[in-house]
């Protein structure tokens, strides 16, 4: 995966019934929030078995902004029942350790791994960002996700900063807030290979809706 690829994600009933029309060219991936769609898991597992675009599958941690504080057993165990209709696989870096089982069984299935690292206070100094860009390919990673809160120019160029530097594997790379959507843009062009937008609502600061996203890509 070496190109920029858009990801929709879906966090609502309506994201959720919008996703079923999209179709290949309309967005690259699609991303079902389990955390947000917990009482949707059985209507979501229909979805993947037919769906036109691949998936990527998330359980967020609710120190990362997962929704319904979901525990650590009932991620995993959603991770475990749908990844192998997926595509792809979302653990964060501070839960690599107690997902150890998920990778093994995604990259078993030749499912790939997202480890994800958020922040959303403050984009952390360089040398920070590579250290922990280390530990998620060290704990499985086949891409690294960062996503930094960008309220301040030298955020973004921290950002900027990070992706130019020389290229392990597949990284994913955004701003949130204040230079969020100049970021993805420029990032995307930069080698960020997953590029993050919305359906019917944003559930981050700064994103573009996805098909908006998708076409503004292609211009630059």
């Amino acid at each position: 995966m070496n190109r920029p690829n858009v990801v929709a994600t879906v966090h609502t009933e309506k994201g959720l019934r919008m996703a079923t029309d999209l179709v290949s060219g309309d967005v690259d991936i699609i991303e079902f929030r389990l955390d947000a769609l917990v009482q949707r898991v059985d209507e979501i597992e229909d979805i993947l078995r037919s769906l036109k675009v691949p998936a990527l599958l998330t359980a967020r941690h609710p120190a990362e902004g997962g929704m319904n504080r979901l525990t650590l057993a009932t991620r995993r165990s959603l991770l475990m029942r749908l990844q192998p209709l997926a595509l792809l696989v979302d653990v964060e870096l501070r839960s690599v350790k107690s997902f150890l089982d998920v990778i093994a069984a995604a990259k078993s299935r030749g499912v790939k791994v997202v480890v994800s690292d958020h922040h959303f206070g403050k984009t952390p100094p360089l040398a920070n960002l590579l250290k922990r860009e280390r530990a998620a390919f060290q704990a499985g990673a086949d891409i690294f996700k960062l996503a930094t809160n960008t309220t301040r120019v030298c955020d973004f160029t921290a950002l900027l900063d990070f992706i130019s530097q020389n290229k392990p594997r597949p990284r994913a790379v955004m701003g949130m807030g204040v230079f969020g959507k100049v970021s993805r843009l420029t990032l995307a062009k930069a080698g960020s290979v997953l590029n993050y937008g919305y359906l019917d609502k944003p559930n981050a600061p700064g994103q573009w809706e996805a098909r908006e996203l998708k076409k503004l890509i292609s211009q630059i």
